[in-house]
């Protein structure tokens, strides 16, 4: 399956002109989770009208969706939030994340690459704005309305120590590196393009899985299921992936 969950708030895809400069088809990682991070550390107010004035689509899916601490607009809402980052396993996070992801540009160049490719396999899609954040070890990637954040707390390295010690299973660790990122990325776009249909959700992941693999050039996913569908494309090779993603 595509790694943990996501979610899905009025996503609205629209068609972008086929004129538009190549330039503007690029993926800019947003780095949300620093002004995050300066205000769960230090308290700066600044930091705090920041994420609430610039950036509060994402602010609001981070306290409210991925969260759950409650409406965004309650009084009490920033201590809440402020305090329930002050756990010292959290504040430890933090800190591994602001190691690990100092510098992100591998991950642009390779958004912005795969995302290309994407719209040679479906023409008109537009690209998402792209942000990384810091939530609690719950959802991976959240997508909303033009929007696609990255938990970067659920890529720390397999062997981390707080999966460890949360106890998750070896194969869910092995999906919690950078390297799927990208991939998981995808994945989760195509989901909100293309929902599961009830009753073949199974079917449904092998299929975007399939596609992932080959925008990303490379078998990320390597499951039975996903073998099943690449020997049904190379059967039909008329078969568009739209018309692929779109079967019921």
């Amino acid at each position: 399956m595509l790694l943990s969950m996501a979610v899905c708030l009025g996503c609205q895809w629209h068609l972008r002109p086929a004129s538009d400069a190549e330039d503007d088809r690029r993926v800019s990682i947003v780095r949300y989770d620093r002004i995050e991070h300066l205000y769960l550390t230090t308290a700066d107010f600044a930091a705090l009208q920041q994420m609430k004035t610039v950036y509060p689509m994402q602010t609001r899916m981070l306290i409210e969706n991925v969260l759950k601490l409650g409406r965004v607009d309650e009084s009490d809402i920033n201590s809440r939030f402020l305090l329930f980052f002050q756990d010292s396993t959290l504040q430890a996070m933090m800190g591994d994340v602001e190691r690990q992801y100092a510098n992100t540009d591998d991950l642009d160049a390779q958004l912005t690459e795969s995302f290309r490719r994407l719209s040679e396999l479906l023409p008109g899609i537009e690209f998402p704005s792209v942000y990384t954040q810091i939530g609690s070890l719950d959802q991976s990637i959240i997508v909303g309305k033009g929007l696609l954040g990255i938990s970067l707390d659920k890529y720390l390295g397999s062997n981390h120590p707080l999966y460890l010690r949360f106890g998750y299973t070896e194969e869910q660790r092995a999906m919690m590196t950078r390297q799927y990122i990208v991939p998981d990325c995808l994945g989760f776009f195509l989901m909100s393009l293309f929902p599961l249909p009830e009753g073949e959700e199974e079917d449904h992941v092998a299929r975007i899985q399939y596609v992932v693999n080959q925008v990303m050039g490379r078998k990320v996913f390597d499951r039975n299921e996903v073998a099943h569908v690449e020997n049904y494309m190379r059967q039909h090779p008329e078969t568009s992936v739209e018309s692929l993603l779109s079967m019921r």
